[in-house]
């Protein structure tokens, strides 16, 4: 339970220290004193969201504190332990906001997202607001309600959860069979160019010798003649050649018979050459003899140039960035091989996914059909005895229209209430009035927190639209759920407030240059004042001061 609160700079409370207890406590003060703005502090500390304006003027920051009881809450301790955030002592959340804007959450001390203030939070308190009864209008909150009571939420996540992947899953597999078509046209393109280019079997650096033996074939005359006149340049013209002119010049000079060094190092470099000149004939003479000008090879080198040449055309790129492509596209064709191997996984995986569904949908629904049953009958019992004798209330469990999976079950939940005896039932947005509303939301929110496993409940002016019998009934309401755990109840009725077992009175404390709000812990005395107080009198009177005191003593007894 919430055994501490402490706010400091909030909106217009510099200081406040509260000790809190278990059973119920009515907090109670004048209009405007504040009673709501020590709840909205202590939702900051549950990770409400917030801005710069809630920190008080002229401070730097604002900054909440709550400490929180965990002996009856073991799945708040298994919470906090999982993330390792457990000490020993109470668990403390805070929240600090500063004067730009910025904000801070803190768990036992250590910064958290306000995430998990929330998440926290939700196992540690349930609030619930005086606008609360305006969300009772929408079936959303209707079905939110039963699976509350029914302690249902887990699986109804479950079911969303289900939903959520069956829906998922189903467009995955949209996406890939919408484009079935084109992709089996694809997939035959491919099948077809792929089937061409390994016709054509393209060797590495086949191209490239191709190209050369041809070139060296449609030369062949040009080549051999060329050869040809080289060799009768070097050793068979008869009217002078490279040889006979090597060999006379090296006789000339063989004739003297002591030669300075320079003409010695000329005949060596003559000699050198004459060997060389007879070298490069004799393969000159090896190559025209090896030499095959085979017209019927260079048809087929042309042929299969031609057949290279024309598929690089097809596909409009270079002869020799065949390879590259042929790769290319087999890896396009294995891509939409995985796509049509993917669409088979998703199709079963949809199946499975919705057998699921209905599982953990139709288990929710026995559960919400059984629950319906006890809280409807809980329910008109409550109203009946709020002020709408013979009012009938019932839930309706419509099954969906939904030919899919959808989040929030196989039914739609609707509340319908009769507010007056003879009259059918109906739609609350069609039937009730506000004071009407108030009484029904008042009655069901009752009813629920007696199933929560959540012991500190606040309740915050949900008693708007009731007075006299009606308004002593809910204070013993409360204080029956107060006598269960923790119960915060902000009220301005007093025989509500009569029926706390303890009393916080919210006040505002001035001086000569501000107004502050302060929290006042009441005594058995100052209690019988403050309850004469609301009871509608300015100047206390013997009598309120009686009739305050015969109701507390008859709410305590």
């Amino acid at each position: 339970m919430l055994v501490h609160l402490s706010v400091h700079n909030y909106a217009i409370v510099e200081h406040l220290d509260l000790e809190l207890q278990r059973g119920m406590s009515a907090i109670t003060g004048e209009t405007g004193a504040g009673k709501s703005i020590m709840l909205d502090a202590l939702g900051l500390a549950l990770g409400d969201r917030a801005d710069s304006g809630v920190v008080r003027p002229g401070a730097e920051k604002a900054d909440i504190l709550a400490s929180f009881d965990l002996d009856d809450i073991p799945e708040a301790r298994a919470w906090l332990a999982e993330r390792d955030l457990d000490h020993d002592g109470p668990c403390i959340l805070r929240r600090v906001i500063t004067s730009e804007g910025r904000s801070r959450g803190y768990i036992n001390g250590s910064p958290c997202p306000l995430g998990d203030l929330k998440a926290v939070g939700e196992l540690l308190i349930d609030i619930h607001s005086q606008h609360e009864h305006q969300s009772l209008l929408k079936p959303d909150t209707h079905r939110r309600l039963l699976d509350e009571y029914a302690g249902s939420q887990e699986l109804a996540r479950q079911v969303q959860l289900a939903a959520q992947r069956w829906r998922q899953t189903r467009q995955e597999l949209q996406r890939l069979t919408s484009t079935s078509d084109e992709q089996r046209a694809r997939h035959q393109l491919l099948s077809y160019q792929l089937e061409e280019l390994d016709n054509l079997a393209l060797g590495d650096n086949e191209l490239e010798q191709l190209e050369h033996e041809h070139k060296t074939l449609s030369n062949a005359e040009q080549l051999l003649g060329t050869c040809r006149q080289v060799l009768e340049l070097c050793s068979e013209s008869d009217a002078g050649n490279v040889l006979s002119a090597l060999t006379n010049s090296l006789n000339r000079l063989a004739s003297f018979s002591s030669q300075p060094g320079a003409l010695g190092e000329a005949a060596n470099l003559l000699a050198s050459a004459q060997i060389q000149v007879e070298e490069a004939v004799g393969e000159l003479n090896r190559f025209i003899d090896h030499f095959d000008a085979d017209p019927q090879r260079q048809q087929l080198l042309e042929e299969r140039l031609d057949s290279i040449y024309t598929l690089a055309r097809k596909h409009r790129i270079q002869p020799a960035e065949l390879a590259e492509l042929q790769h290319r596209l087999m890896e396009e064709l294995e891509s939409l091989n995985a796509d049509d191997q993917a669409s088979e996984r998703l199709a079963e995986e949809l199946a499975a996914y919705e057998r699921h569904y209905q599982e953990k949908a139709s288990e929710l629904s026995q559960l919400r059909k059984t629950a319906a049953e006890r809280l409807a009958t809980a329910a008109q019992q409550e109203i009946q005895t709020l002020g709408m004798p013979g009012g009938r209330f019932s839930i309706q469990l419509q099954p969906g229209d939904n030919a899919e999976p959808h989040p929030h079950g196989l039914e739609h939940v609707e509340f319908l209430v009769s507010a007056n005896p003879g009259l059918p039932l109906k739609a609350l947005a069609k039937v009730a009035s506000g004071g009407e509303l108030s009484r029904i939301s008042l009655a069901i929110q009752v009813i629920t927190a007696q199933t929560s496993r959540v012991p500190t409940l606040v309740f915050d002016e949900v008693d708007v639209g009731i007075g006299g019998p009606t308004a002593e009934v809910v204070g013993q309401l409360l204080r029956r759920l107060g006598e269960r755990g923790q119960v915060l109840t902000v009220t301005h009725l007093p025989q509500v407030a009569a029926q706390g077992h303890h009393h916080l009175f919210v006040h505002k404390a001035r001086d000569s240059q501000e107004t502050r709000t302060a929290v006042s812990s009441l005594e058995p005395a100052q209690r019988i004042e403050e309850v004469a107080r609301m009871l509608g009198g300015v100047d206390l009177t013997e009598e309120s001061l009686q009739h305050a005191r015969k109701m507390l003593d008859s709410a305590q007894a």
